[in-house]
């Protein structure tokens, strides 16, 4: 019979998160980001120490230290993007603040269907001492505590009471963050005498473990009648989704499609599963989607979502496609095939490709190549475009001198604003050359989110593209990245307030307001040294004057250990589309309907004529 070793929770915790393998032989948790204080720091962080040293587990358990919980869980959450879901990273906090602080990030990773571990301090299960400093006290249940903020945000919550309830509690995490389907963020709400509390565990429960992500086959039923649907189609499109590059099928996508001459167009999370040198890449799906992709999607008889949660901006608010469309969507999780009334086939989208090709045996669209290739060279055309003396650039022309510069090794890295409409719509993406955080478009994602992907792919380029709104909401990581000599070059564009959003407010009717700083409630406009700033936490901070000066620096920093931050002012006149004519497509924001001046008339009409355009579908 096997022995047993005592252990607290946390200590055991700790160590069986230390032989939880990936097939290839590496951690599937291979650390964990930490900001202590009390409800981790005495139990929990005890056990860290040990690991660190090696004393728990061999090789040594690393814990890193953050600055903000939200932005150490956004760069958790990088590297189990970066990493394909085939890696994830744990993230621990304090009770009360510390806790919450992370509910934004776990909802960041449940949109976007990634792996992230909390594991949160709580309050006593004993109740010795209640409250404690930092409870939310709930008057009416002794059982909340903040921690069931988490609930609505994850994909499993577990409060834990006892430690033997770690018997079960953690492989449970680890089968939802290892589930194609249902992978998501865990939150382990950890008492904090639970964690300092020993117990005899069997032995067995320390064996090393390999998780498998399955490759679900799809239905047959099913897949006769997808395959039935194609066959017969004669303007047929693919949206290539997230869910192409989490199952690996960019090469059976890739040919796929040349086999069978389908136009794919992208999603922002499928962007780069195709490289856009692609012959059948037609570039951007929906309100920021590209002329080619969009006419293709409007004139086609059959969409297929590939590996899509088939969302407002990938569909235009459901006016994108024609009524009579038909549309397929292939997904491994069943409520998002299901998405749109569409007809279903729930199945791994490499295996759903694979099986598919085998059935459609010769069948071969006819799409429309020049579309595709004058969309490019519009593209082209635009960011290419010359600044006017005494102008400033535009976002598609900044991207354009950056894409000048760039490598196979680029990745191109954003979050929120216009920039990723921006570069969704103009980036010439490598195969794996772009990573967009657009599910939950949050706001302070991009520098931490640089960091985390610079650890998950050490060998790429990782180019941040971020705006001085986004920037200002969250920076701090910079000195992590510093102090861990993670390299990456940011691009901060300064356009002096929320330009994305003002332009918005504007699109539907209203006057600016409260989004550029020169219209807000302010007593004087704000005048912030961004390189100065970047520069006091370590990272080496550059204003470049012009796009020549831009690209100078950005291959200056590939030289360097350290992050290099390079501000450039420019326009905040310009959306990602202006001089594309066809590109982008309606996205339903709700329009006053009584109030303001004409143009909030005008745009109230022109509101009701296109939500008629929409599909009516569930």
């Amino acid at each position: 019979m096997s022995g047993t070793v005592r252990l607290t929770a946390a200590q055991a915790m700790v160590r069986w998160l230390g032989v939880q393998m990936t097939p290839e032989g590496q951690r599937f948790i291979p650390g964990i980001w930490a900001i202590f204080g009390h409800g981790n720091v005495a139990g929990l962080g005890e056990a860290l120490q040990r690991a660190q040293h090696g004393d728990l587990c061999e090789p040594p358990f690393p814990t890193w230290r953050g600055q903000n919980e939200q932005t150490m869980a956004h760069a958790a959450i990088a590297f189990a993007k970066g990493r394909a879901r085939r890696q994830a990273m744990a993230v621990t906090s304090s009770i009360g603040p510390g806790a919450t602080n992370l509910v934004t990030a776990a909802a960041l990773a449940h949109v976007n269907r990634l792996p992230l571990l909390i594991i949160a301090g709580d309050v006593f299960a004993n109740r010795r001492p209640d409250p404690v400093l930092q409870q939310v006290e709930d008057f009416d249940d002794g059982t909340v505590s903040a921690n069931d903020c988490f609930r609505p945000v994850v994909r499993y919550f577990d409060r834990i009471t006892r430690p033997e309830q770690l018997l079960s509690a953690l492989p449970r995490a680890l089968r939802v963050m290892t589930d194609p389907a249902n992978c998501g963020p865990v939150c382990l709400s950890f008492c904090q005498d639970v964690q300092a509390e020993a117990y005899d565990w069997p032995e067995e429960f320390f064996a090393p473990r390999i998780w498998h992500i399955r490759r679900p086959a799809p239905d047959a039923r099913e897949l006769e009648e997808v395959a039935g649907m194609i066959a017969q189609a004669k303007r047929p499109v693919i949206i290539c989704g997230g869910g192409v590059i989490y199952s690996g099928a960019e090469a059976a996508l890739g040919d796929f499609a040349n086999r069978h001459r389908i136009a794919v167009t992208e999603t922002q999370a499928g962007k780069s599963a195709l490289a856009q040198a692609h012959a059948m890449n037609f570039g951007a799906a929906g309100v920021d989607g590209s002329a080619a992709a969009n006419a293709a999607l409007a004139a086609a008889d059959l969409v297929v979502g590939l590996g899509t949660r088939l969302q407002d901006f990938t569909t235009g608010s459901r006016a994108l496609f024609a009524q009579d469309a038909k549309l397929v969507s292939i997904n491994i999780h069943g409520y998002d095939a299901a998405k749109h009334g569409a007809v279903s086939l729930v199945a791994d989208a490499q295996v759903a490709l694979e099986a598919l090709s085998a059935r459609l045996g010769d069948y071969r669209a006819k799409p429309d190549t020049g579309a595709r290739a004058a969309w490019l060279a519009a593209v082209d055309g635009k960011c290419g475009a010359p600044v006017a003396a005494g102008d400033l650039p535009g976002d598609a022309q900044v991207i354009g001198a950056v894409q000048a510069v760039a490598t196979d090794a680029s990745v191109a890295l954003c979050a929120a604003g216009t920039m990723p409409g921006a570069l969704k719509l103009l980036w010439r993406a490598s195969a794996g050359g772009y990573h967009m955080e657009y599910g939950y478009s949050c706001m302070g994602y991009e520098i931490a989110g640089a960091m985390g992907l610079k650890l998950a792919q050490p060998a790429r380029e990782v180019l941040c593209f971020v705006g001085d709104g986004s920037y200002m909401m969250a920076n701090s990581e910079l000195a992590t990245a510093v102090m861990r000599r993670i390299p990456f070059t940011v691009i901060l564009t300064d356009n002096r307030g929320y330009g994305c959003i003002n332009r918005l407010q504007q699109g539907t009717g209203c006057v600016p307001f409260n989004n550029m700083y020169v219209d807000c409630l302010v007593e004087g406009q704000p005048q912030i040294d961004y390189v100065a700033h970047a520069a006091s936490m370590g990272a080496h901070a550059v204003k470049a004057g012009d796009l020549t000066a831009l690209q100078v620096e950005i291959k200056a920093a590939r030289g360097r250990d350290i992050p290099t931050v390079i501000v450039i002012d420019t326009t905040a006149a310009q959306g990602p589309g202006d001089g594309l004519e066809g590109a982008g497509h309606w996205w339903d924001v709700a329009v006053p309907e009584v109030g303001g001046p004409e143009r909030l008339r005008d745009a109230y009409a022109n509101y009701i004529t296109n939500a008629a355009r929409a599909r009516l579908s569930n």
